[in-house]
């Protein structure tokens, strides 16, 4: 593929200095503008000439109307802001963060999975009143070895997840959407792309955890049928997009009893508002969208952007890249 020159680069990311001097050298011997991402009037100006940008947060109307501007990295993990069709109608090449975080969202998964499993909400209130047993069937609860794990989406947190899964002891089934996915990650495999239904992995799955991408295709991709299809004993986690489940259609299958319990980091909208039912709902975990950082985040996304900036003077594909398929539009 040809090479593709960077002439001028803008960087509002609040990394530490030695991350940015790392950057600075990557872009070499690029014009190199660091800016606070809130310095509107800055960026505004920067954007005239720039021809790539490394921005804290996904790209807006003013990336789109840039003159120069052939490549914006976005140091977020999803991009569904940016999954628009004027993004690729200008030919825009648009990448992300996606994976530095995924070691800690796999594990926020289980910290849900766990907490259901053992009940953690009414051991927390044994402890809080000083009562020494006494919850009732609590024996009769299963651990999570031996039980089926489904994973929705096996990008790279749904990988960290499947991983840990096995790592439990449990049977894992992934659904993805394309097979672009290396052997031994989980047990079976369903692939959207080449015809395999996610119904197998819904009806048997004890714990069903969330982590595909917000797109057309995922778009309430959990409603009241797919509740209706699960074990009533199941579980379903979110920690990808709140708008993955239709929340009208899980509030009722939690209060009617057709599934057994949820975990959610993630809403639709968000903030869930104070008068939600899921708030009261006994058998529902929440989090505000907020995870535990890795120590080293800030350096995996480095590496992200160093390897991208690689791949972008060679030609060749970009991490993390925006595609057509990404397109939300609700």
């Amino acid at each position: 593929m040809n090479e593709r020159p960077i002439n001028s680069v803008l960087v509002t990311v609040p990394f530490p200095e030695d991350d940015i001097a790392e950057l600075r050298r990557a872009f070499e011997p690029a014009e190199f503008i660091l800016l606070r991402p809130n310095d509107g009037e800055g960026i505004a100006e920067a954007l005239q000439r720039v021809d790539v940008a490394v921005h804290v947060w996904e790209v807006d109307d003013r990336f789109l109307a840039a003159p120069l501007l052939k490549w914006v990295h976005c140091d977020r993990a999803g991009l569904t802001q940016s999954a628009r069709p004027e993004v690729f109608e200008k030919g825009l090449l648009v990448t992300g963060s996606a994976g530095r975080s995924a070691p800690a969202l796999a594990q926020h998964a289980f910290f849900f999975a766990l907490s259901i499993a053992f009940d953690a909400r009414a051991l927390a209130e044994q402890q809080a009143s000083h009562t020494w047993g006494g919850i009732p069937g609590y024996h009769d609860r299963l651990a999570l070895h031996g039980q089926t794990l489904g994973v929705v989406g096996l990008g790279n947190t749904g990988r960290e997840i499947a991983a840990l899964g096995r790592a439990f002891g449990m049977h894992v089934i992934g659904y993805t959407r394309s097979a672009n996915v290396p052997d031994g990650v989980v047990d079976e495999l369903l692939v959207a792309a080449v015809g395999d239904s996610i119904d197998g992995l819904v009806e048997r799955s004890d714990v069903v955890m969330l982590a595909a991408p917000l797109t057309d295709e995922t778009f309430h991709l959990f409603d009241a049928a797919r509740f209706a299809s699960m074990k009533p004993t199941a579980t379903v986690i979110n920690v990808g997009r709140g708008q993955l489940i239709d929340q009208d259609a899980l509030i009722a299958a939690l209060k009617q009893g057709r599934i057994g319990g949820a975990g959610l980091d993630v809403t639709h909208p968000e903030p869930l508002p104070a008068d939600s039912e899921l708030w009261d709902l006994p058998n529902v975990i929440i989090t505000p969208h907020v995870t535990p950082k890795l120590a080293d985040r800030t350096t995996r996304s480095v590496r992200m952007i160093v390897e991208n900036v690689r791949r972008y003077r060679a030609g060749e594909e970009l991490l993390n890249a925006l595609r057509p398929a990404d397109i939300f539009s609700h």
